[in-house]
């Protein structure tokens, strides 16, 4: 069991190094990492966590992984694999931040990268494609997808993504789910630790109780702050990172003015995406530059920086946390188990419309068509890992 551990850990490392193109990218080399390769878990199972992941709000790629390890290893190995997942990421973001000397080698770094892009988004179609396979095979669940497709690129607005999830999970229940419902249901809700959810939403009131009485002179008034703004994000936000950004910017930059200009935040945000791991680290280089714009030192942009990206997941990690132990009882409920084809459905859409909205900004020109397209016959038709893909597209924007 302990090498089965240790082996868990050098896929999670392995994952966090490789993990480019946001959550819809992540979907695949989960499934690759986490299934094909060693079987910690079924095909099955990941589609259910994802799933899971999709309807809980906050970061799905991170819950996925803590959903998972917990599977493997239990809170131990759960919480282990969190932080190997967001720590990488987010001290680049940090140290970004804090150094503006690396912000002013971004065209160097980006110049670099510039082949990371195509490359993301071919494990991008390869994941909607994976998926797509596994999960399109009524006529109703591809017309969930197409939906999604639809609303995503038409409304171009945060509450498509739990709409219609929310959506997709009923028509799924509604039409495939038998007449009859056993006693599951009852007995397991009457079974939830009613104190842990209060005290979930409990930690909230709090934060925005002590950072509205604490005067805002006082030294301690900003972290607090910060971690209840980035609280409360973490608990309302779905449909990832693409969700994320936008409000960060309403609030940070237009509304509260911790940020003093739009070019600081699109700064740190090309940076991000040059990244692997998860979009939601993107946080703590908004801590960062928050407490460095209000006079904090060295220290206190540090804290910040810590700040956002706990504050940003606490949320997602104790919901993912609070549920998986008794998940494999919630989802035998019918209508529960019913609605994940739905909503799966939907996650492919959500992928597509990713695609195509990645792609736009890009271009397509004859070199960045050869890449994607390379990537996903590459990773659909051979062995041959993400890594060593995403290492030979850095070489490549090195030397050429």
């Amino acid at each position: 069991m302990a090498h089965k551990k240790l082996l868990f850990i050098k896929d999670v490392v392995l994952f966090t190094f490789t993990a480019f193109g946001g959550a819809q990218a992540h979907i695949s080399l989960l499934l690759r990492y986490f299934v094909k390769n060693n079987q910690y878990i079924s095909e099955e199972e990941l589609l259910e966590l994802n799933a899971l992941a999709q309807v809980l709000p906050g970061p799905a790629s991170t819950q996925t992984l803590v959903g998972i390890a917990y599977k493997v290893g239990g809170l131990k190995l759960a919480l282990l694999s969190f932080l190997i997942w967001i720590f990488p990421s987010a001290a680049i973001m940090t140290f970004a931040a804090i150094s503006f000397a690396l912000l002013d080698q971004k065209d160097r770094f980006v110049e670099i990268l510039k082949y990371i892009q195509p490359i993301a988004l071919g494990i991008v179609a390869y994941g909607a494609y994976q998926l797509g396979k596994k999960v399109l095979h009524t006529q109703v669940s591809i017309f969930l997808a197409l939906g999604a497709v639809i609303a995503t690129l038409v409304l171009r607005n945060a509450y498509v993504f739990p709409l219609s999830i929310l959506i997709g999970g009923m028509i799924s229940s509604a039409i495939e789910t038998p007449k009859e419902e056993t006693e599951l249901r009852m007995r397991l809700f009457s079974n939830i630790n009613r104190k842990k959810m209060l005290s979930f939403i409990g930690v909230l009131l709090v934060l925005a109780l002590v950072g509205a009485v604490i005067n805002t002179t006082s030294p301690f008034s900003l972290p607090i702050r910060l971690l209840e703004n980035f609280y409360r994000n973490g608990m309302f936000v779905f449909g990832g990172g693409q969700v994320l950004v936008p409000l960060m910017f309403t609030e940070f930059v237009q509304m509260k003015h911790y940020l003093h200009s739009s070019g600081e935040f699109l700064s740190g945000f090309a940076l991000q995406q040059a990244l692997p791991g998860p979009t939601f680290s993107f946080t703590s280089y908004l801590g960062v530059l928050s407490m460095k714009n209000f006079g904090y030192g060295l220290f206190g942009q540090i804290m910040g920086g810590v700040i956002g990206v706990l504050g940003i997941n606490l949320p997602g990690l104790i919901l993912v946390l609070f549920i998986v132990p008794f998940w494999d009882d919630l989802k035998k409920i019918t209508r529960i188990k019913h609605s994940l084809s739905g909503i799966n459905a939907v996650s492919v859409g959500f992928i597509v419309a990713a695609f195509l909205l990645l792609l736009v900004p890009m271009g397509l020109n004859f070199m960045s068509a050869g890449i994607m397209l390379s990537t996903f016959l590459i990773l659909n038709y051979t062995k041959i890992s993400p890594p060593i893909i995403v290492i030979a597209g850095v070489l490549l924007g090195y030397f050429i």
